[in-house]
């Protein structure tokens, strides 16, 4: 048939007498395929197959991965973004000696407040040479591990081979150096500018004021935020990577979604009482003939919970308060225990989940019990709280992720400074294929000079790439939408996208039915599109 001419045969020929052109070595890496049985074929170029399947079906895997477009959009919000406290939300920015001096001197009067220079962060090794050094230059205390010690307790004395306090090398250890130690009174400004220049120097532009019995604060000649004593690291690309350490959010690990325990799925059937078996995890336990010493203890844990309650476990779980339902899923509150022993089924499935090494377990009570959720620390986002937090045209890398494909090239049309409604729009105010298109609310102001100096070519790239995707007719998609959820006809046209921004000549495309699923007012759009191909 027509597939099997164009792929098992003109396909399958072009990219093996390719392959064949390289070197052996090149060769191993690549693979040949079947030559085909066919007689003569002259006039092949390289080939490059498109077909119609899923682009992936790595749950990290989104449209604005597989397009390149969020790796232009890390660099982006990594050079030109404006990082804001991701607890009070105001923009922050690096902090002088002066506003550093001004903030330890509010503290009141007869405060004792230690100058701490970070030395090491979370890093394995016993540091005898570090505390030798400590010594060397004149100070005499160190913090290790949020203990103060002298430095003659970290070092061994003299004809001694071990220090009073010594050091694990195979376990992580932060250390700061005791630069000075002061209480708050008139007259030690001096003293204090000079104490507080050492310490900046010493920790690299950081400082930690530690309240003796209090509360300590993180300053930074880098970027911090003064109210909430948080400071940040210089940006960079990883920072908004959802599948970096440094960027993911960490309780989804940069999943965007979670597995948890659905009460829906515990209880199937709100008609039946909990005798009856309602609660799925335990409705054998009131069977004739369990006399188990689990099921024994599960009955008078019930019977007890619905005393305090005031149900009765005959009463049909849909008929139960919202507070007797949530009794029992979720167990009483710590204060509210009162001697009660039931924990709830959600943390006894829980403790059951997180407790059990078989792994079929584990799959049984995830397809019985367990559903997939939006991450509630993220929302969805996938990034930690400090990378969301950093912003441009007031929107978060998250935000324009979320944009549709003409909202998001809106968006970064007018921060380059451009009107997309002018290339793309006709009179009326729709898209020529009859699409109208949705305006995007709040379009930010144009970048400033500056700024486009640093980003100016990293929007032109996003722009472009954009465009694409609308001339395939995939205006409706967004840039977090997970790969795996794509239809083949979705993934085939994306990768048709990449084709075209790729800009190459001379190589022969084999695609499969690219207009499967497309409406025909984008046919026409798809045909330019594969005319830009030639």
């Amino acid at each position: 048939g027509k597939s099997s001419l164009a792929f098992d045969t003109i396909y399958s020929e072009g990219q093996r007498r390719y392959v064949e052109s390289l070197s052996s070595y090149a060769r191993q890496f690549l693979g040949q395929m079947e030559k085909p049985k066919v007689d003569y074929m002259g006039g092949l170029s390289p080939a490059i197959s498109i077909e119609q399947k899923s682009t992936s079906k790595n749950p990290r895997s989104t449209v604005g991965t597989i397009t390149e477009i969020y790796d232009y959009m890390r660099v982006l919000w990594a050079r030109a973004g404006t990082q804001h406290c991701h607890k009070c939300g105001k923009p922050v920015g690096a902090q002088s000696t002066e506003q550093i001096i001004k903030r330890i001197l509010d503290y009141p009067e007869g405060t004792k407040i230690l100058l701490l220079a970070p030395m090491i962060r979370d890093r394995k090794g016993e540091y005898k040479d570090l505390f030798e050094e400590m010594r060397k230059d004149g100070f005499v205390r160190a913090r290790v591990d949020g203990q103060v010690y002298e430095l003659d307790q970290l070092l061994p004395e003299e004809g001694k081979r071990k220090a009073e306090i010594s050091l694990d090398k195979k376990l992580k250890h932060s250390i700061e150096v005791v630069v000075d130690r002061l209480a708050i009174r008139e007259g030690i400004e001096s003293r204090l500018a000079d104490s507080v220049e050492t310490t900046l120097e010493m920790g690299d532009g950081l400082l930690i004021i530690q309240v003796v019995d209090g509360d300590e604060i993180l300053m930074s000649q880098r970027s911090a935020c003064v109210d909430c004593g948080i400071s940040f690291d210089e940006l960079a690309p990883q920072n908004f990577s959802f599948n970096s350490p440094k960027g993911m959010c960490p309780t989804c690990d940069g999943l965007g979604r979670r597995l948890e325990f659905d009460p829906t799925r515990i209880v199937r059937d709100p008609s039946k009482s909990v005798k009856q078996g309602a609660i799925g995890p335990i409705r054998s336990v009131f069977e004739q003939g369990q006399k188990s010493g689990w099921s024994r203890r599960l009955r008078s844990q019930l019977r007890d919970v619905a005393e305090v309650g005031g149900f009765s476990l005959d009463t049909p779980f849909g008929k139960l308060t919202a507070a007797q339902q949530k009794l029992l899923l979720e167990g009483p509150a710590p204060r509210d225990r009162k001697g009660l022993t039931w924990r709830g089924a959600m943390p006894m499935l829980k403790k059951w989940f997180d407790n059990t090494s078989s792994e079929g377990m584990r799959t049984w009570l995830m397809d019985q019990y367990m559903t997939t959720v939006p991450c509630p620390a993220c929302s969805g986002g996938r990034l930690c709280p400090e990378s969301a937090a950093v912003r441009i045209g007031g929107r978060s890398i998250v935000d324009a992720s979320q944009f549709s494909m003409e909202q998001a090239l809106q968006f970064f049309e007018a921060l380059y400074g451009e009107s997309n409604d002018k290339k793309r729009k006709n009179s009326n105010g729709s898209i020529s294929n009859g699409h109208v298109a949705r305006k995007l609310a709040d379009l930010p102001e144009p970048l400033s000079k500056r700024e486009m100096e640093i980003a100016g070519e990293v929007l032109k790239e996003i722009r472009g790439r954009l465009q694409f995707l609308l001339d395939v007719g995939l205006y409706y998609l967004t840039l977090d939408r997970a790969a795996p959820s794509l239809s083949g006809g979705e993934a085939q046209r994306i990768r048709l996208a990449s084709q075209i921004g790729c800009g190459l000549v001379g190589v022969l495309y084999i695609l499969d039915e690219p207009s499967i699923g497309l409406h025909q007012r984008d046919n026409d759009k798809l045909i330019d599109t594969l005319c830009n191909l030639r």
